[in-house]
């Protein structure tokens, strides 16, 4: 990939066919461009596409550029591409969602919304507009606002499982069991394999009290995928409100076998041994949890409280 290095040397003794030249230098800087992007090589990209952006306005070009830029997590030239992309008018609406999503990663909330507005005067039935209004309202806090959109969201399209899925994450955060209950059976009828919608709704199960259906929704979600650490830390967590802590360690042994880096897995272990009164195993787990994460520690405690073990965020 040589390109840069010769491709416009010879300038001078083509002016007579300039157009065609730069159609062809076009062509060559995008293609190279695209096979730098796939192997890898997104640095090399970027330069391709700008040089090719600069002989020829192409809106497919700004598409990989923006991705080369993203690939390299430069924040602000991904934007800038964006704003030019929308600009050209081409793709209104999946540019504007684009646009929308990069912000609200981004947290400008504000203008991820201003985004999914416009796309909803250009579209009004766009379903995932409406989701990702509610996602904006939902991060500065709008619950009632959020509801709102994925209600006209499912309206728009009654299989939208992300939709039911995150309106009743957002009842279940109001302490509403019922219509949280209603939405996620919703997702588990569209999708039973879905392992996310039997943790929703073993924690909608456990918040209303009904234990013996939690504890089925998180052992479903195991089998699913027994690679799940959050499925083990629910269950496991489960059982010690019960206080059925060997029960729970038992779990979390069968964790620390499937779990790429239990970390969160021996803290929480470390938590039911101490309460069985095996205050050295607890401190041995505790040891191993700062060994696989050991920013979450912010110094040695060789005197642990294990009745704050949980604190700083298990989940």
């Amino acid at each position: 990939m040589g390109l840069f290095s010769s491709l416009f040397s010879s300038k001078s003794a083509t002016e007579d066919n300039e157009p065609q030249v730069d159609l062809k230098n076009f062509d060559l800087l995008k293609y190279d461009g695209i096979r730098a992007l796939r192997i890898g090589k997104a640095a090399y990209a970027t330069k391709c596409f700008t040089e090719a952006l600069e002989i020829q306005e192409d809106f497919e070009t700004m598409k990989y550029l923006m991705t080369a830029y993203n690939a390299l997590n430069m924040n602000d030239e991904v934007l800038e591409t964006l704003n030019e992309m929308v600009e050209t008018g081409e793709e209104p609406v999946n540019t504007l969602l684009t646009r929308a999503n990069f912000l609200y990663m981004l947290e400008r909330y504000a203008e991820a919304t201003a985004d999914c507005e416009q796309i909803i005067e250009l579209e009004p039935d766009n379903f995932v507009a409406y989701g990702q209004l509610a996602k904006s309202e939902l991060a500065v806090g709008n619950h009632t606002k959020a509801i709102a959109h994925l209600d006209k969201a499912t309206n728009i399209k009654e299989d939208f499982t992300e939709g039911y899925t995150l309106r009743a994450d957002i009842y279940l955060a109001m302490g509403k069991g019922n219509e949280a209950l209603s939405d996620i059976e919703k997702v588990i009828e569209l999708a039973p394999e879905e392992e996310v919608a039997y943790l929703l709704r073993g924690r909608i199960h456990e918040m209303m009290g009904n234990i013996e259906a939690a504890c089925s929704d998180y052992q479903q979600a195991l089998a699913w995928n027994p690679f799940n650490e959050t499925a083990y830390l629910l269950a496991g967590q489960l059982m010690i409100n019960q206080g059925k802590y060997d029960e729970a360690i038992s779990l979390y042994d069968d964790a620390t076998e499937h779990i790429e880096n239990p970390a969160k897995v021996y803290t929480a272990r470390a938590f039911a041994k101490h309460q069985t009164g095996d205050r050295e195993g607890a401190l041995t787990d505790e040891a191993k949890a700062k060994e696989l994460n050991p920013e979450s520690f912010e110094k040695p405690d060789e005197n642990p409280n294990f009745d704050n073990l949980y604190k700083g965020g298990i989940f």
